[in-house]
């Protein structure tokens, strides 16, 4: 058996969620190979994506929620959407890549390569393709592919999907794919602050309103010790690393996110469904940071209602909040525990041994 998972550059989720897959199949001696979509398709499709994706993302995420809400309304059409049309473009050079390289499987941590494997298999070619959801929600023009399986992330959505087209049989409720070793900690850190560790994650770009959270929690608290990763925000990270305060560790792109999740009494991130699921498999308090509006309010929603997080939709909320939490160490107790109850820890493990049976 020989394994493709194919992702996209749009947000970081989706391409940590497939290297977790690539993972773990690598380590249960199962040939499997990661790829960006966009690679395959050529230099400029992969360029004009991120440029499209990091420009709507950009001051108060107004333009992606703009996206968002027409995809929502076109979704609901049942007309096919120019999304799909655009992504049929590419099922040749993405045929001709599974070909050469003899792939008998595709999973796919993301929409765009979905689309044209189904295309592909529309048209009778013989490939198994599972598709990934990385966000609490069925995102619009999931509903356009054709799985062979679904992995979705949790059993509470499975009627949405169902909703959507999918049939309940080809629905696995294995939760977003996390590296089964993730959760064990080789290392350590060895921060020298005998202090209560917050760390503010924003994801792969970074976000504008960290610096000030940061800045406002440290003058509000001389017992804690901040951890701010920056992703790849070149920008954000200057300006972090210009506030004079010892209580300070100011990171930029991290490939150990998971010690720092580990070494924190509390972790406040935006709320994008792979980085909440991480923090969630290492069962730690979490305050989710002012979501962009679209799938970042539905992935909000499900971690506030089921008890796993505190949403908070400003900065004055943020440090209220955060105040708040790390005086109740009940309300942490309680928000670890109903992480144990919703999060898998060994959802790619739990994948791996669903294929193997396959």
């Amino acid at each position: 058996m020989k394994i493709l998972v194919l992702s996209c550059s749009t947000g970081g989720g989706h391409n940590a969620c497939g290297h977790y897959i690539e993972k773990e199949f690598k380590k249960n001696n199962i040939i499997c190979d990661f790829a960006d979509y966009f690679d395959i398709l050529g230099p400029k499709a992969k360029e004009r994506s991120e440029k499209i994706y990091l420009g709507s993302t950009k001051g108060n995420g107004n333009l992606f929620k703009l996206a968002y809400k027409i995809g929502e309304a076109y979704s609901k059409t049942g007309i096919t959407s120019p999304v799909y049309s655009l992504n049929k473009l590419g099922k040749d050079k993405l045929y001709s890549y599974i070909k050469t390289n003899n792939y008998d499987m595709v999973i796919a941590p993301h929409l765009f390569p979905a689309m044209a494997v189904t295309t592909l298999k529309k048209e009778g070619k013989d490939i198994k393709l599972i598709n990934i959801a990385t966000d609490y929600h069925v995102i619009p023009f999931w509903e356009e592919t054709k799985p062979d399986y679904f992995v979705i992330p949790h059993s509470s959505l499975k009627e949405d999907f169902i909703k959507k087209g999918f049939k309940e049989e080809t629905l696995l409720e294995f939760g977003i794919p996390v590296s089964s070793s993730f959760h064990k900690i080789e290392n350590n850190l060895y921060l020298k602050a005998n202090k209560e560790i917050i760390l503010i994650t924003s994801g792969s770009m970074g976000f504008g309103k960290m610096k000030e959270i940061t800045k406002s929690l440290l003058e509000q608290n001389q017992n804690i010790y901040i951890i701010a990763i920056c992703g790849n925000n070149k920008e954000l990270y200057s300006k972090l690393k210009k506030v004079n305060n010892p209580n300070l560790l100011v990171k930029g792109y991290v490939n150990n996110i998971n010690e720092y999740i580990a070494a924190s009494t509390i972790v406040l991130t935006k709320p994008g469904g792979l980085t909440s699921t991480e923090v969630g498999v290492m069962r730690k308090p979490m305050i989710h940071l002012m979501p962009i509006p679209g799938v970042e309010n539905y992935n909000a929603e499900f971690f506030r209602k089921n008890g796993l997080s505190i949403v908070s939709n400003s900065v004055e909320e943020v440090i209220e909040n955060t105040n708040k939490l790390l005086n109740d160490k009940n309300a942490q107790k309680l928000m670890i525990e109903n992480q144990s109850k919703i999060i898998n820890r060994n959802s790619a493990r739990d994948l791996v041994n669903f294929v193997l049976g396959m």
